[in-house]
């Protein structure tokens, strides 16, 4: 069953649409995974440019029963990357524009996670809380595993744009207490264009993406975590080819 309703953030000030799926097989409680660009997850005529993940097919043919909640974005000039932004940018594409990413977590973890627990039949433990996201989505997908690890134990981070806050992000993970039973997934397609692309049909380990890619996940890995890192050849920054990752992240963030 696909739900769509606003929520009010008051950490932002802001109304957001919610994309919820619940699901119509398995008994609940259910274990829950929250997305950014929620309205890019389930129907085409919501996503912003008509082609979705298609995630409610690949669950409905999957074997574990799982809650998603999707939060769609602000769609007005900038302020998506000012949502999405966890630290402030001086140079390159983000610079100047406003951090307030940490904001939109408050809001993802202190209001709209209780009412979700609340409101539905679901699993409230970090055990069985995921988060996932896309470029800045899956940029902030990495930053809440790290400074929310108490609340939220797995991340999936498609072509993640971690690159201009990398020093930040990395900062933060190696001050961080992370659980052992963090798992990051990571990913990269060599069509994207971050870096020189030496061979688009092959896999890439030269790009600027795919070392932060890397760096990210080593750090996971040291805290005694589990990463898994994904070049997919031919892969484009859109929502087609991530479509593609979804039996390759879900199975591995969850254990299957």
């Amino acid at each position: 069953m696909l739900l769509k309703q606003d929520f009010y953030f008051h950490s932002i000030g802001a109304s957001r649409p919610l994309h919820i799926r619940v699901p119509d097989q398995g008994e609940p409680p259910y274990p829950v995974m929250y997305f950014f660009d929620g309205h890019n997850l389930f129907r085409d005529e919501d996503a912003t440019y008509g082609r979705s993940w298609g995630l409610d097919r690949y669950l409905n043919a999957w074997n574990k029963p799982m809650m998603i909640v999707g939060v769609e974005c602000a769609h007005e000039g900038n302020l998506r990357l000012s949502e999405y932004l966890p630290y402030p940018v001086g140079f390159g594409w983000l610079k100047g524009i406003d951090a307030l990413g940490e904001a939109t977590m408050q809001g993802l973890i202190y209001e709209l996670k209780p009412y979700i627990d609340s409101a539905f039949p679901t699993i409230p433990f970090r055990e069985c809380t995921g988060i996932g996201g896309s470029s800045m989505g899956g940029l902030m997908a990495a930053y809440a595993l790290v400074k929310y690890n108490q609340y939220i134990s797995k991340a999936a981070c498609l072509s993640p744009s971690i690159g201009s806050v990398s020093g930040k992000l990395w900062h933060d993970m190696n001050a961080s207490d992370l659980s052992p039973d963090t798992r990051i997934y990571l990913s990269w397609g060599t069509k994207e264009g971050y870096g020189k692309i030496k061979n688009p049909e092959e896999e890439d380990h030269s790009s600027w993406l795919y070392k932060t890619c890397k760096a990210t996940g080593d750090k996971i890995l040291r805290a005694g975590g589990a990463a898994r890192l994904y070049c997919q050849v031919g892969g484009r920054h859109c929502e087609e080819d991530w479509e593609k990752q979804l039996g390759i992240f879900m199975p591995f963030l969850w254990q299957e």
